[in-house]
């Protein structure tokens, strides 16, 4: 996803923790992946001469994001941490699917989950009923970890049933408008869009021009869900939390015309016709050789924008009904703290090593997003200086929009309302689903949970 990771862990006192700071089935595919093997180092060659035992090198297998430099060079740095710290230890990598989790699924109902996994709540509470994720909250691992980070931050590794399933230490990540400034000049287009009408008539700009509005990977449907999102916030910053609320069976006016906004946004043009098919190695593309004016993910997306296209790329904050609207919502940032991370099979044959491993990943995942690259949006106490100057489009973030943020989304809490959400919002950005089909679709759902 590029990252098509999901939105993850935080509270609000983000600018607090830099400051603060400065001064991630037993049974494999490998038939070895699990096992255990024995192997021994050059000292230990001479301990074995002498009749001292070999170390036993323990084989995890993981399943984690890697397929660009954001998903790889924090985990290749995590893992030669790793190396120093468990040198008896061997990580052999399943590389994660963008597939919405599909593959993951089918390990779990295969039993051939990995010993280490990357999990959000959906999975999360799918597998705690289905038993193959392990608690971790006696764990050593888990109080050595928590006693590190900032205060507050700690509450957004527990899921709603008060117990912890999985290690993170990353930020609250969130969504921004990226977009081309030299394909804005050129369409005549003044960044940044403030309004929907200004968006529209922005798209007509571009299509005029033989450029594309807007590139999404929409073949991930929580792309799409999140871009709704965006569009509920400028009205109702609690996001889909607003949604759970006892009683509540029509969907509020906040929801109903950020649909119809979808529906005139898809009417203009901006998403391409074959969006719902496009991955994010394809949309990134588009946008990374000039073919589309803006692209939608992430913060964590500034890394790569910034090393592809320079000075030519800036984010936008999300348009609103008027510039008023615009204005008092910037700061309400679509994204929400939800518990995930580095989760344990609860079948894995090495299960006490794996829960260490994890945990010892998730402090350098943060350590790797904080020294490497700058950013404040951990959630851990980092005791070591930045070791580069942060982007423009981060420095950004960190002058502008940390010390004001007003807000986060609510962390949603049903399941099923987050599966009809990510399958509505995909559809609506198919030509012949309309706002009403989305909004009756989303009603059903909401008589279920609330009544």
């Amino acid at each position: 996803m590029k990252r098509t990771v999901y939105f993850s862990v935080m509270a609000a006192s983000l600018i607090l923790a830099f400051s603060m700071a400065a001064c991630g089935n037993g049974k494999s595919a490998d038939p070895g992946a699990s096992g255990a093997t024995v192997k021994a180092t050059g000292s230990e060659a001479g301990s074995t001469a002498s009749g001292a035992a070999q170390e036993e090198t323990i084989k995890l297998r993981i399943y984690v994001k890697y397929f660009n430099d954001d998903t790889k060079k924090p985990y290749d740095y995590a893992v030669a941490a790793l190396k120093k710290e468990m040198p008896n230890i061997e990580l052999v990598l399943d590389p994660m699917q963008q597939d919405d989790n599909q593959k993951l699924k089918t390990y779990a109902a295969t039993g051939n989950l990995p010993d280490i996994f990357d999990t959000d709540y959906n999975i999360i509470k799918a597998f705690v009923e289905s038993k193959n994720i392990e608690m971790l909250d006696d764990a050593q691992a888990t109080k050595d970890l928590l006693a590190a980070f900032n205060q507050g931050n700690d509450k957004s590794l527990t899921a709603p049933d008060g117990h912890i399933y999985g290690y993170t230490a990353g930020g609250t990540n969130f969504q921004l408008l990226f977009y081309n400034k030299k394909l804005f000049a050129e369409a005549g287009v003044e960044a940044p869009i403030k309004t929907y009408d200004e968006w529209i008539e922005a798209i007509k700009k571009f299509k005029a021009k033989g450029i594309i509005p807007l590139s999404i990977f929409a073949k991930e449907k929580w792309i799409s869900n999140s871009f709704y999102k965006g569009l509920v916030m400028r009205e109702q910053p609690d996001g889909y939390g607003a949604l759970e609320q006892k009683g509540l069976t029509q969907l509020p006016d906040a929801f109903k015309n950020a649909s119809k906004v979808f529906e005139s946004l898809k009417e203009a043009g901006l998403f391409d016709p074959n969006a719902t098919n496009t991955n994010y190695d394809q949309a990134s593309a588009l946008f990374y050789t000039g073919k589309a004016a803006m692209f939608v993910n992430g913060q964590w997306e500034i890394y790569n924008a910034d090393k592809k296209m320079g000075s030519n790329v800036d984010w936008m904050y999300w348009p609103a009904q008027d510039v008023q609207t615009y204005e008092n919502m910037k700061y309400y940032l679509n994204g929400a703290p939800s518990p995930g991370g580095f989760a344990i099979s609860q079948t894995s044959a090495h299960k006490e090593e794996a829960i260490r491993v994890a945990a010892f990943l998730a402090r350098k995942y943060s350590e790797y997003q904080y020294i490497e690259l700058g950013s404040p949006i951990v959630s851990l106490k980092i005791d070591q200086p930045v070791s580069v100057n942060p982007p423009a489009m981060m420095q950004r973030l960190i002058d502008e929009v940390l010390p004001n943020v007003k807000g986060y989304a609510k962390f949603n809490e049903s399941t099923e309302l987050t599966n009809a959400l990510d399958d509505n919002t995909q559809n609506l950005i198919v030509k012949g689903f309309t706002d009403k089909q989305f909004n009756e679709n989303i009603e059903r759902v909401l008589k279920t949970i609330n009544e």
